[in-house]
């Protein structure tokens, strides 16, 4: 694929991802709550409009690239066997914020080949702010260039993060962690998605995010769009096994900082 047919293709996702936006949007003022599922526990939900934008977006991904396979969220069209290029969707991040209403959720579509994510789209849909990127080119908002934030302390900085419904043997470490953050920082906020978490990040509006337990289409898109915004995407141990390993830390000039609080209390 050569670097015109990849942005022409980031043009076509980005449309994508705003249709698709507009669908949820009319769903959002008339939502059924009668016809909310749960996947693994009480706290992790999926409703029918998951599964009719994951089904529509895989419908037109197919067309614009036909021997690509899927990871998606909701197992509507994951393949098993290996693809040289691969999209990781989150059709829907920030189901539970959908359903009671709270506007903050997005659409999250990344394209990998060979694992290597290339191309990244987040679409923050009550906002109508899509954040796009490619590999080796800038970051994106609404077409304007975006930086992460040059802030260098902590005392001046604020942060996301995210609580895990699973892995509650970490939950300690995890809250002393917090509470570090609480004290030196102006804060933490929990948005309760973490595509829109890693979008602000790369726009300035947060200078960090860190959490653990996420799964690749949490972060395939956003943590690309950080990394060519200037930020520094790594795991919890510096390194760069963020996608599928499950720990990620997002940030611009305070990633050192955040790496070693986390660090001092997650591996003690």
């Amino acid at each position: 694929m050569t670097p015109e047919e990849l942005a022409s293709l980031q043009n076509e996702v980005v449309q994508l991802c705003r249709t698709v936006g507009s669908f949820i949007r009319q769903e959002a003022h008339a939502f059924d709550r009668s016809r909310i599922e749960f996947k693994q526990s009480f706290n992790n939900l999926v409703s029918y409009v998951d599964k009719e934008a994951e089904i529509r977006l895989i419908r037109e991904l197919k067309k614009l690239l036909p021997e690509s396979g899927f990871l998606a969220e909701e197992g509507t069209a994951n393949t098993s066997e290996k693809h040289e290029f691969e999209w990781i969707i989150d059709p829907l991040d920030g189901t539970t914020n959908f359903m009671h209403g709270l506007p903050i959720y997005a659409i999250s579509v990344a394209l990998a080949r060979n694992q290597k994510v290339i191309l990244g789209v987040v679409y923050d849909v009550t906002r109508d702010e899509c954040y796009h990127a490619l590999d080796g080119q800038p970051a994106f908002c609404n077409d304007n260039v975006i930086q992460v934030s040059q802030v260098s302390t902590l005392n001046e900085s604020l942060f996301a993060t995210g609580f895990p419904y699973y892995h509650q043997d970490k939950r300690d470490d995890y809250l002393d962690i917090i509470k570090i953050f609480l004290e030196q920082s102006h804060g933490i906020r929990r948005l309760g998605s973490a595509a829109i978490d890693l979008a602000y990040v790369a726009c300035g509006r947060m200078e960090g995010f860190f959490e653990y337990n996420l799964n690749p289409w949490d972060v395939a898109a956003g943590a690309l769009i950080v990394e060519r915004a200037g930020g520094k995407v790594s795991d919890f141990t510096g390194g760069n096994n963020f996608l599928y390993g499950g720990q990620l830390i997002a940030a611009g000039a305070v990633h050192p900082q955040m790496l070693e609080i986390i660090q001092r209390s997650w591996f003690k």
